[in-house]
């Protein structure tokens, strides 16, 4: 249920109103505005008469929500929310890249790339310390040293860190490491490991399933949110699909999609999605066109001897022309990328 309040009403007054709610039960999120204030009341109001709200003269107006998603719902938070990661604001009019390896595979490689890929333009730096891979044979990651690592760049080259943590046990490893924490698409529904990072304040990554809803996504979003983390950003990967020619397919629709049912930001992730280095730009450049947010991209210097994902990473040269190329579309769709 949402309840919006006339312009410019008294703080005392919207005080009165959520003590009368809390004591019936419910949660409250609230939306504040220049002039207007919005009450996000979560819980079961199926038996609470909503009329008996306009009693109160300063409600504007009341509305019953259907979605079960509630907190990262738009309707309670109708503002497009700015999550700053290492003081770079995600969300809003810029647009903003991030890139890196698949994985952190040696100091001297993560000594060769990172300024190669700040130097492109990227504001963000990624790569993978922990690795979930479909064999147990291929590379795993460097794990704690991966880590360090990644710390050391972000020393030296004052890049914020991007990295997935796949387990509960990990987790603890990632704090005072990584600035971003990144829910790969296989553990977007691992529930408690969502209510575990809602629990901390390190903005995430959410990562769409292979084969999930929107609607599953957010949920899983609500899940962090839930807990206190507001830090959420979404990202588009691709789903599986019957069709073979590309690793995913890339769901270019769930950028409007996503954009009228929530506040948080969106991400696109055209390296997993096409799992083709040759695919990758077209498919970034769509996607600044649809509205997204920002790019997560996988570069590597020299991509075919990369222990992992070589085959979808873009060498360095590349990965700056499209940067440029995407500032342009930026531009032609009243965004920026800086």
């Amino acid at each position: 249920m949402i309840i919006k309040f006339k312009e410019n009403t008294k703080r005392e007054e919207i005080e009165t109103l959520r003590k009368s709610l809390v004591d019936l039960g419910f949660a409250i999120h609230e939306s504040i505005g220049d002039t207007i204030t919005v009450f996000g009341v979560v819980g079961d109001t199926t038996a609470y008469d909503i009329n008996r709200l306009y009693a109160y003269e300063f409600v504007d107006s009341v509305l019953r929500i259907q979605e079960p998603f509630k907190r990262v719902n738009r309707k309670f938070h109708p503002n497009d929310s700015l999550i700053d990661v290492g003081g770079v604001v995600i969300g809003g009019k810029n647009i903003v890249v991030i890139g890196g390896p698949c994985a952190v595979e040696s100091h001297e490689q993560m000594e060769i790339i990172t300024p190669l890929i700040a130097g492109a333009g990227a504001k963000l730096l990624r790569a993978g310390a922990f690795k979930p891979r479909t064999s147990p044979y291929s590379f795993q990651g460097l794990g704690l040293e991966g880590l360090e690592i990644l710390k050391s760049m972000n020393h030296k080259y004052k890049l914020p860190i991007v990295s997935e943590v796949m387990s509960l046990e990990d987790l603890p490893l990632f704090v005072g490491r990584v600035d971003l924490l990144q829910i790969g698409a296989r553990n977007m529904q691992n529930y408690p490991l969502l209510r575990e990072v809602g629990k901390t304040d390190i903005p995430v990554l959410l990562k769409r399933g292979l084969a999930n809803t929107i609607e599953e996504l957010l949920m899983s979003a609500e899940y962090i949110l839930s807990e206190g983390n507001k830090n959420v950003i979404l990202c588009e990967r691709g789903i599986r699909t019957f069709e073979p020619s590309t690793r995913n397919t890339l769901d270019i629709s769930a950028i409007p999609v996503l954009k009228k049912l929530t506040h948080l930001p969106i991400i696109i992730d055209p390296s997993h999605a096409s799992g083709h280095w040759e695919y990758v730009e077209s498919l970034s450049k769509a996607a600044v066109a649809a509205g997204c947010d920002g790019l997560i991209i996988e570069v590597h210097h020299e991509p075919e001897k990369a222990l992992s994902d070589g085959q979808q990473s873009l060498k360095p040269e590349r990965f700056h022309k499209l940067i440029a190329d995407c500032r342009r579309i930026a531009l032609a769709v009243d965004r920026t990328l800086e």
